[in-house]
């Protein structure tokens, strides 16, 4: 057994359970997440269905795309995880889907504004827009890394799909299921024409302080760890 099983378990279990929810279909989409301390990253193989995988399929690889472990080739939009595990020290998880509500978003070019408490809460101030990119292009991982700034949870990526984070992989998966909720009302709420209203700026503000106070948490634990 290998010593990353913990590892490729939890991508395989998110996976399945994302297929099983209908927030990825056969093998569209890819999910990873960073092994403590190792510099290593958990993720998803290329173009196989994830209900037919064990966690021995998932792959191993290093922060610069060389491949530790595993029988297949990591996903192809490995290097977009990468990129965000580089820039983004909060985060420990990342999930790319093809959900519906979120890709009809994705399609006519639409950002999020804060619509909901429970979106800032988990997500952020706004669900920003990637520009497009060719699937595992070096383009699309610099558009994503562009946006990464913003320190929000959840990003559409134009004419492709969304791309979410979390400190952990729970929180990374609270984060699709929150942006399909909120993807889908607001796309409702475009099509019905009326105004849009907002969360209340000092709300978005506070709810934001709260969730900045988490990430850097988090970025001090893994600076302590690193020095050990």
């Amino acid at each position: 057994m290998s010593r990353f099983n913990e590892y490729k378990e939890l991508v395989l279990k998110t996976a399945q359970y994302m297929q099983e929810k209908k927030l990825v279909i056969g093998s569209s989409g890819n999910i990873s997440c960073l092994i403590p301390g190792e510099n290593l990253v958990a993720v998803t193989p290329s173009g196989l269905e994830y209900d037919h995988l064990s966690s021995s399929d998932m792959c191993i690889v290093d922060l610069d795309f060389n491949k530790v472990e595993g029988p297949h080739m990591p996903s192809v939009e490995t290097r977009m995880h990468l990129a965000v595990y580089k820039n983004r020290p909060d985060v420990n998880a990342v999930i790319h889907t093809h959900q519906c509500y979120a890709s009809v978003l994705s399609i006519i070019g639409e950002e999020i504004p804060a619509i909901y408490d429970e979106q800032v809460a988990y997500i952020g101030y706004e669900v920003a827009l990637v520009k497009y990119g060719m699937s595992g292009s070096p383009e699309l991982v610099e558009n994503v890394t562009e946006k990464l700034g913003n320190n929000c949870n959840a990003y559409i990526i134009q004419n492709h799909g969304a791309l979410c984070l979390g400190i952990n992989m729970k929180e990374a998966l609270k984060a699709v299921e929150v942006l399909e909720r909120v993807a889908m009302n607001y796309y409702l709420a475009l099509v019905s024409g009326k105004p849009i209203t907002k969360v209340p700026e000092p709300i978005v503000n506070t709810m934001m302080g709260k969730l900045r106070t988490e990430q850097k948490k988090e970025k001090r634990r893994k600076k302590k760890v690193a020095r050990q």
